[in-house]
């Protein structure tokens, strides 16, 4: 196995260990896309943000459900301190807002967009489907951490791949529509 010139050490383990570290750093993110389709088990008021620009499926309760998953990642990734955190956890609720309301906010753009373009709720768009919420995420979040641009595009990799791991998931256990 190769090693690090400057540590000596594994190549291999310091490159998957980075990706843990992005994966933790994204974490809030994340969730906070992955929480709104639960909320169509909810029976009380849901009304859409707006049905004219964002259509049906884009509900004040599945935003605010985001932006809560996301502070509440944020609140465990305080508490646990990782030494190999990329971001400083001391203003964890600031930070978890910024990754949720940027999460939301980049899919309801997403959403906007699809509108507008005439493409129907639940058809796909890619690769927007699989980047809106990080986007908008890292918008909100730029400068809290201090990320390369191999960074970022390693975030966006490892997000297209895993989203829809995790939207075929959902389908299949019946809390997605649509596999995408």
């Amino acid at each position: 196995m190769a090693s690090c010139p400057r540590a000596g050490m594994p190549i291999l383990p310091t490159a998957l260990s980075h990706l843990v570290q992005l994966l933790y750093f994204m974490a809030p993110a994340y969730v906070a896309n992955m929480a709104p389709p639960f909320v169509r088990y909810w029976k009380g008021w849901n009304r859409p943000i707006s049905r004219r620009w964002l259509g049906e499926h884009k509900t004040v309760i599945g935003f605010g459900i985001g932006v809560l998953a996301a502070v509440t990642v944020t609140f465990i990734q305080s508490r646990v301190a990782w030494p190999g955190a990329l971001a400083a956890y001391d203003q964890w609720a600031a930070l978890g807002v910024r990754f949720g309301g940027g999460a939301m906010a980049g899919d309801c753009a997403k959403s906007f967009v699809k509108r507008r373009l005439g493409i129907a709720p639940g058809d796909p768009f890619i690769p927007w489907d699989q980047l809106d919420f990080v986007l908008g995420a890292l918008a909100l979040v730029w400068g809290r951490a201090a990320l390369s641009w191999v960074d970022l595009a390693t975030i966006l990799l490892l997000t297209v791949a895993g989203h829809i791991l995790v939207n075929h998931l959902g389908y299949w256990l019946g809390i997605r529509d649509v596999k995408w």
